[in-house]
């Protein structure tokens, strides 16, 4: 977040490790507007159809490269937009 700064109000997924529930974390993305999405504890199944989405992306559009570069944001957009 140092070397390039996320737009507003972005979103991060975390798991509940204890890296990403530390004050200096939280204080971090608050500095940067950012938004949690944070599966409750002892809720395994909270964030089950973001898990899913993202394997299944990985799995269907990102496994096709050996490693997906792109050029620049709009190649990006351009390649994997009809997936979303």
């Amino acid at each position: 977040m140092r070397a390039q700064p996320p737009t507003p109000e972005f979103i991060t997924h975390l798991d509940r490790g204890g890296q990403y529930c530390g004050n200096a974390y939280r204080a971090l993305l608050h500095q940067h507007r950012a938004l949690r999405s944070q599966s409750r504890r002892g809720d395994c199944y909270d964030n089950a159809q973001a898990e899913s989405l993202w394997s299944r992306f990985k799995t269907e559009e990102l496994e096709r490269w050996e490693w997906p570069v792109f050029a620049d944001l709009a190649d990006a957009r351009l390649t994997l937009g009809p997936y979303f």
